[in-house]
C-alpha cells in the first residue's frame, strides 16, 4: 500500500532516511530523473514546491512528437531522439501516449509547398524507421477535415505524431519511480542547498513544507539534481556557464468539440506571423494552440493567457474553418504555460547592439552543468524526458559510489494489469483507462462508479482514487491537474461542486470550513489563470 503524504513528510523529518539523491522539481523532467534513479537502485527523494505538474508539465501543447519543425531548422539530433522516443512510449504506454494524425493544408502561393513539405517528411519518416507521410488531394483533405477552408486549396500532406494528457504523464512516472521506492512530495520547498564549508560540496538540503508552514528542517544527501525548469539557475553559487534561461509563454484555447469538430491536428503556417500552430482534439474538446512569447511576469504566479494571444488564436479558427464563426463565447478554458527555454543570445555578450532571437527560433535542445554535487537541468522537450534523465544521472554516477545506471532497454511503464473490461466502459475508454493507471487500475475501478463525469469521459472512480491516493493537498490539485475537469467541464464544473464535494470531502478528510475554502481557492484560480482574459488584460 503506498504511502500517504503525512507518511512520507513524518519519514523524511524523523532522519531516519538517508537519500543517495534528492531531486528537485516535479515536472516531467524531475519526474523522469526520479523514475530512472529509484529504477537503478538508488535512494531518491523527489521534492516539488507546489503540484506536482504545477508549471509547464501541466501546461504543455500536449504533443509527444519528434518536432517536425526542429527538423526544418537543422535540429537533427533532436528530432531524431524525439521520434525514436515517441514510439517507444506509444508503444509501452497505449492510451496514456496516443497516435495522433496531423494535416497540413497547401494552398496555392503559400508556403511550405506540397513538394517542399513532402521531401521534409520523407526525411523525418526515414529517422521514424516507419512510413507515415502521405499526399492527399483536395477532396481528400476534405474527407479528413471537413469545414476546411478550400479557397486555393492544393491539397495537403499527412503524418502520425503522437499526444498524451501531460499532467497524468507526469504522474505515471512519478508512481513508477515510488514503486521503486522513491519518496515524492509535493508543496515541500528547498530553501537552500547546504555545502561543506571547507570544500563546497553539497551535504543536504534545508526544505520547508509550504502547507503548513513548519519550521525548516534538513535533509542529508551528497548529490542534488536540479530540475526545476525556468527556476534552474536558482541554487548555483557561481555564473557557471554563460546560458541564459529565457521563460516562454505558450498559450492555449479549449472550445467545445461540436463547435470545432477535429478528428486529426491540422496544422498551418499563423497568417500573422508564419509561426506553426493548430487545431487538434484532445479529452473530448478541440484545442487551439499555442504562442510563442517572452514571459515578463513573475515565475511564482500562475501565467495566463492575455486578449492579444487570445485574439491571435482565435485568427487560426477563422482562417482554417472560415465557416465556424468562432468567437470568444465559445471558448470552455484557456491555459497558459511557461517553457524554459535556454537561449542562444549570451548573457556575456559584448555588443549591446545585438538583436535578440526571436522566441519561435529559439533552440529547444537542452542543457545540463554541474556545481560540486548540484547538477542541474534546463530546457529540453516533453518527449525526451528519459533521455534527458538518463544523461543527467550519467553524469552524476562518479558522485555516487557504486551507482550503476539501469539498462537503457530497461521500460518506463510497467505493464498494466490483466483485468477484464466492465460492460459500462467502452473500449476506447478502456484503453485509456489502462494506459492512465496500468497495474493501478484495479484499484481505480474499486474507489468509485464506472458511470463518466458527463461531458468528458472521466468516471467518477477516477476523481476518488485521485483524492485519495496521488498525494492532493488542494482542489485545483484535484481538478486541474489529477483530472482535468476545471479544463474540459463549463465554467470549470462549478454546477458539479455539489456531488464533488459529497464525493471527494469525506476521502479528502476536510471539514466544511476547509472544503469552503478549498473551493474559494479553486475556482478563483480558475476564473484568473484558466479562463477568458479580463479586457485589455497584459501577462501577468
Amino acid at each position: 500500500m503506498s504511502l500517504t503524504r503525512a507518511q512520507k513528510l513524518e519519514q523524511i523529518q524523523s532522519g531516519n532516511s538517508a537519500f543517495d539523491l534528492v531531486v528537485i522539481g516535479g515536472g516531467i523532467t524531475g519526474a523522469g530523473v526520479a523514475r530512472e534513479a529509484a529504477g537503478s537502485g538508488l535512494r531518491t527523494l523527489l521534492l516539488e514546491q507546489n503540484d506536482f505538474s504545477w508549471g509547464t508539465s501541466s501546461r504543455s501543447s500536449k504533443m509527444v512528437h519528434g518536432g517536425l519543425r526542429y527538423l526544418g531548422s537543422g535540429q537533427f539530433s533532436l528530432t531524431r531522439d524525439a521520434v525514436r522516443e515517441r514510439d517507444r512510449l506509444m508503444a509501452e504506454a497505449p492510451g496514456l501516449i496516443d497516435p495522433l494524425r496531423f494535416v497540413m493544408p497547401h494552398y496555392r502561393k503559400q508556403f511550405p509547398g506540397p513538394r517542399l513539405f513532402q521531401i521534409l517528411l520523407r526525411v523525418y519518416d526515414k529517422i521514424a524507421r516507419k512510413p507515415s507521410r502521405q499526399r492527399l488531394s483536395p477532396a481528400e483533405t476534405l474527407q479528413w477535415v471537413p469545414g476546411l477552408a478550400t479557397d486555393n486549396l492544393l491539397g495537403a500532406s499527412g503524418f502520425t505524431d503522437a499526444v498524451t494528457d501531460d499532467s497524468r504523464l507526469v504522474q505515471r512516472v512519478i508512481e513508477e519511480a515510488e514503486a521503486d521506492r522513491a519518496l515524492c512530495l509535493n508543496y515541500l520547498h528547498v530553501e537552500d542547498i547546504i555545502r561543506d564549508r571547507d570544500s563546497g560540496a553539497v551535504s543536504g538540503v534545508r526544505l520547508r513544507d509550504t502547507g503548513t508552514g513548519e519550521e525548516s528542517f534538513s535533509v542529508n544527501t551528497r548529490l542534488v539534481i536540479n530540475a526545476t525548469g525556468a527556476w534552474a539557475r536558482q541554487f548555483q553559487q557561481a555564473d557557471v556557464d554563460n546560458t541564459r534561461i529565457r521563460p516562454l509563454r505558450g498559450s492555449h484555447l479549449v472550445l467545445p468539440f461540436s463547435r470545432l469538430p477535429v478528428s486529426c491536428s491540422v496544422s498551418l503556417f499563423h497568417p500573422e506571423d508564419r509561426r506553426p500552430v493548430f487545431a487538434f482534439p484532445w479529452q473530448g474538446t478541440t484545442v487551439l494552440g499555442t504562442t510563442d512569447l517572452d514571459h515578463e511576469d513573475s515565475l511564482a504566479r500562475e501565467p495566463a493567457i492575455t486578449r492579444t494571444e487570445m485574439d491571435y488564436l482565435l485568427q487560426i479558427a477563422a482562417t482554417l474553418f472560415p465557416s465556424s464563426a468562432i468567437t470568444e463565447r465559445d471558448i470552455i478554458a484557456t491555459w497558459a504555460g511557461v517553457r524554459p527555454v535556454v537561449s542562444a543570445r549570451s548573457t556575456k555578450a559584448k555588443s549591446t547592439d545585438a538583436k535578440p532571437v526571436k522566441p519561435s527560433k529559439e533552440n529547444r535542445e537542452h542543457v545540463t552543468w554541474s556545481d560540486n554535487g548540484l547538477i542541474s537541468i534546463a530546457g529540453g522537450k516533453l518527449t525526451t524526458f528519459r533521455l534527458i534523465a538518463r544523461e543527467v544521472l550519467a553524469r552524476a554516477q562518479n558522485l555516487v559510489p557504486g551507482f550503476k545506471l539501469r539498462k537503457n532497454e530497461a521500460r518506463v511503464f510497467s505493464p498494466p494489469a490483466e483485468l477484464e473490461r466492465p460492460p459500462s466502459i467502452g473500449h476506447q475508454n478502456w484503453e485509456r483507462l489502462q494506459g492512465f493507471y496500468g497495474p493501478s487500475l484495479s484499484q481505480v475501478l474499486a474507489a468509485g462508479s464506472h458511470s463518466t463525469i458527463a461531458p468528458s469521459d472521466t468516471l467518477w472512480a477516477e476523481l476518488a482514487w485521485a483524492a485519495g491516493h496521488t498525494g492532493v493537498v488542494h482542489l485545483d490539485d484535484l481538478l486541474l491537474r489529477r483530472t482535468r475537469l476545471g479544463l474540459i467541464l463549463p465554467s470549470g464544473g462549478e454546477s458539479l461542486m455539489p456531488e464533488i464535494r459529497t464525493l471527494c470531502q469525506p476521502i479528502l478528510g476536510w471539514d466544511n470550513s476547509t472544503w469552503d475554502r478549498e473551493q474559494v481557492r479553486y475556482l478563483g484560480i480558475r476564473h484568473s489563470s484558466y479562463s477568458l482574459p479580463v479586457n485589455g488584460s497584459k501577462a501577468r
